[in-house]
């Protein structure tokens, strides 16, 4: 006997379906929109929780979780009664709402949470506790939208397969949405020019459902409960449909953890830009995108959709393995070197190509299995409510992706390496496939007797595969070491192949550079290698960050004795703060001030104090050694010494100590994050962090720069600290880096006072470097503020609002202007009286050398 069914009325339904294409370009428009949010609220919580991978963590988590929440609550909260397209225009609307309110309380929430971190501790409760008040409610509705639509849709193969279309059309908008905010929007305008583009596009989804409510019909069928239960409604038995929840889950987090994984890695490759992290998220929902599309086909005609579903992730094996070995081998050594290209668009382009070949066939087939398990879900319940379907399904799959992000962005990447952790995908896959294919090999009741052996052979046929395939490919890769990490990656990054393959093989295999150390931390990979006249290198991030090179000893010098010996108070003891550890070198340089009775030193990534400065012991004076044995065994040998593996904004934001002394030597701004440590918040946040007469000092690099970038940087620290000074680290003459120096009081230099400070130093520190006299440093003066005003005036201010320098800075890290750069800040240079304080001789050389001819 037929079984009443619970949908709507064939012909209102058929009816509906003409208007399906309009609605899907509205899920393009609602996906572009939710992308935008996503990144300008990631960008602004960072400045309040901080960038570190578990800040990050939280963000992502708390922001799938709401839209997890979303999607299974709106089954249960909203009447089938309601036109499901007013119901998903009453959503965007409130989605459009909310991220105007939030973006432009963004400042309240940041000062909520100092207040509360203040009083309980900066801990993971308090920033998740922000996360959840800032994106729990518009992630909630976002979750909701595709729930809701899906009760205007049929609960028929065709159905499913719109739905996947929908989800795929919500991926592609996602595309744009990336693609629009990273290369656009907050490139030429800020955040909140951004938040107003995406609510537009919420009200023009809102308008246009209200407006097709009006001309698409809609016959609301009765509440379950006034019809069949929903037990009797059950085509299949519930293993099945647990399987199936179970497969679309382990595939959700292996797709996040594969973002995750190969992200880290295609940095490396391209550089760390803003503009690569949108090219890669942008190809991996391009993938996403066409695979859901392909998987609504396949959904509309396909008799067993879960078994589509298994060989889904069972073909996936073989994608992952791809892109395995195209991340560490055949990307690394494609046949051209893109650093010697300085054109944006082609650079861009390349790098575009270069990522769809490495990553995009596991998203496609990742892409392709929701719709497919959508599919097998409403063919095990046909006569459920879809929106409980599509919410179960979508639920299943984000806690996967939820998963497997925190799992492998904190625990498989910093415990067992990049390359361990794609094995773990590839196990994954296999056992999402066996997974889905489990139940057609159990007896089911009812189950025609000439159908089961011919479904139990394929079942058996696709299982052994599955096994078969997974394992072998494993051995493959560990075999072959296909897939393992090159540590010239990790060192040159995007000079990779100029480093390897284009420079002669004795320059590299023969000890002219050697590998000492290599390690994937929690942030970042870091690697230490020995070179040259026994020259040792710290590379993170694909770039050298510090070296025993003379020059970047001198910088590394220059970052912590200037600042000790400009204090104003020579007598008073002092409290330090150094961001970012690198070699340590200028953490070791206040071990020698013994006017210093505090020293903290803040790290993002806690392999660096921990192994990569132990290489650099003899330069930073054992300033990170630990004591082995004894009754003080872990404590730091010199107890000055504090370590802080956070954040440093995070860090200053929270402390309420103050300091005599805040130096800071962050990565170079083209790195995607490192622009919030140049903006003019950071910069008034340090000041507040300074003590009567404090000073602070901040590293600018005039390489892999341009004009624009330094302009940036130089009129935004000087915008914050209008009394400061230029001081010059060049290489014989010619450009390199500088580092500025500011106070909140008008600086005083006595070169008598610096002598008797430099003569309490050890003989050779300084004059190893070339600074070994008070008048070597004083040669070393640039300029000041009010000097450079002119030259400063076409500049922009990096903001918090905008983060204009990280776009500025990305497009120029092909560029090379460091002497041009030099020469101009040196035109605007004039002796200052006011400032200098030497005697005739000194004044006498520096105004030679400064070709100033005096009063």
């Amino acid at each position: 006997m037929a079984t009443p069914s619970l949908a709507a009325p064939a012909s209102s339904r058929d009816a509906a379906h003409a208007f399906l294409p309009l609605l899907l370009i509205l899920f393009f428009c609602s996906g572009c929109s939710a992308l935008i949010y996503e990144i300008v609220w990631f960008q602004l919580l960072q400045f309040a929780i901080g960038s570190s991978a578990v800040s990050i963590a939280v963000l992502l988590g708390t922001f799938m979780g709401g839209m997890c929440l979303g999607s299974l609550a709106f089954g249960r909260l909203v009447s089938r009664r309601r036109h499901p397209l007013r119901t998903y225009a009453v959503l965007e609307l409130c989605i459009g709402l909310l991220g105007i309110l939030i973006s432009a309380g963004m400042p309240l929430f940041d000062r909520f949470y100092a207040s509360l971190a203040h009083a309980a501790g900066a801990g993971l409760t308090m920033r998740a506790l922000v996360c959840v008040i800032c994106l729990l409610p518009p992630t909630f509705l976002m979750g909701a939208t595709l729930p809701a639509i899906s009760r205007w849709i049929k609960n028929t193969p065709r159905g499913a397969a719109w739905l996947g279309f929908f989800y795929g059309g919500n991926t592609v908008g996602a595309v744009a949405g990336s693609l629009l905010a990273g290369f656009y929007l907050l490139r030429h305008f800020d955040m909140f020019t951004a938040t107003y583009v995406a609510a537009a596009l919420n009200l023009f989804v809102a308008i246009a459902g209200i407006l097709l409510s009006f001309a698409a019909p809609y016959d609301a069928p009765p509440d379950p409960a006034a019809g069949v239960s929903d037990a009797a409604a059950i085509a299949t038995p519930p293993f099945e449909e647990s399987a199936i929840y179970l497969a679309i889950a382990i595939s959700g987090a292996s797709a996040l953890g594969g973002e995750v994984i190969w992200t880290r890695l295609l940095a490396l490759l391209f550089g760390g830009t803003i503009y690569t992290f949108s090219i890669i998220l942008a190809v991996f929902l391009v993938g996403l995108g066409a695979g859901s599309s392909v998987g609504a086909v396949i959904a509309r005609s396909t008799p067993s959709p879960r078994k589509a579903l298994a060989w889904c992730q069972i073909l996936c094996i073989l994608a992952i393995a791809w892109s395995a070995w195209a991340t560490t081998n055949g990307l690394p050594n494609w046949p051209a070197n893109p650093y010697l290209d300085t054109g944006l668009r082609a650079r861009f382009e390349l790098d575009l190509a270069r990522c769809a070949w490495a990553i995009a066939p596991p998203a496609i087939f990742w892409g392709a299995s929701f719709p497919l398990a959508l599919a097998a879900v409403i063919a095990a319940r046909p006569r459920r409510d879809p929106a409980r379907s599509v919410g179960r399904v979508y639920a299943a799959n984000t806690l996967g992706a939820i998963a497997g992000s925190v799992f492998f962005a904190l625990f498989s990447i910093a415990h067992w390496g990049s390359t361990a952790s794609q094995h773990i995908l590839i196990a994954l896959a296999a056992a999402a496939g066996i997974i889905a294919l489990l139940p057609g090999l159990l007896p089911v009741a009812g189950r025609p007797r000439s159908e089961a052996p011919r479904g139990l052979l394929g079942t058996t046929i696709a299982l052994v595969c599955a096994i078969l395939l997974g394992s072998s490919t494993l051995i493959t890769l560990h075999v072959s070491q296909a897939d393992q990490l090159p540590w010239q990656l990790v060192a040159w990054g995007r000079r990779f192949r100029a480093w390897t393959i284009d420079l002669p093989n004795e320059d590299i295999n023969n000890g002219d550079t050697r590998l000492l150390y290599m390690g994937e931390g929690l942030n970042s990979s870091v690697a230490v290698t020995t070179s040259g006249a026994d020259v040792r290198n710290f590379h993170v991030a694909g770039k050298i960050e510090a070296s025993t090179d003379p020059q970047d000893m001198r910088l590394q010098l220059m970052l912590g004795h200037y600042p000790a010996l400009f204090h104003p108070d020579a007598d008073k003891k002092k409290k330090v703060l150094i961001v970012g550890c690198g070699a340590g070198v200028t953490a070791g340089t206040f071990i020698l001030h013994p006017d210093f009775e505090k020293i903290v030193l803040c790290e993002i990534e806690p392999l660096v104090p921990k192994v990569v400065a132990q290489y650099f012991s003899e330069q930073n004076n054992s300033v990170v050694t630990r004591i082995d044995s004894g009754p003080h065994a872990g404590e730091f040998v010199d107890p000055r010494v504090t370590l802080i593996n956070d954040d440093a904004r995070h860090y200053i934001l929270t402390t309420g100590e103050k300091y005599d002394v805040i130096t800071s030597d962050p990565i170079h701004p083209w790195v995607k994050g490192a622009a919030t440590l140049y903006s003019r918040e950071y910069f008034e946040l340090v000041k507040q962090h300074l003590n009567p007469g404090g000073l602070v000092t901040q590293w600018v690099p005039l390489y892999e720069s341009n004009m624009a970038v330094v302009k940036s940087e130089i009129k935004t620290f000087f915008d914050a600290f209008p009394n400061g000074t230029i001081w010059l680290n060049d290489q014989n003459g010619a450009g390199y880096d500088v580092i500025l120096l500011g106070s909140v009081e008008p600086l005083k230099i006595d070169a008598r006072d610096l002598q008797s400070r430099m003569n309490l130093l050890i003989s050779g520190v300084l004059g190893d470097v070339k600074l070994g006299t008070p008048a070597d440093i004083l040669k070393t003066y640039g300029g000041r503020a009010r000097d450079l005003t002119d030259w400063t005036l076409g500049g922009e201010i990096n903001t918090d609002r905008s983060l204009r320098l990280q776009y500025l800075a990305g497009e120029a890290l092909n560029d090379d202007q460091a002497t041009e750069i030099q020469n101009q800040i040196l035109r605007h240079r004039q002796y200052p009286d006011d400032l200098l304080k030497a005697p005739a001789d000194i004044e006498k050389s520096l105004r030679e050398a400064w070709g100033d001819k005096g009063p």
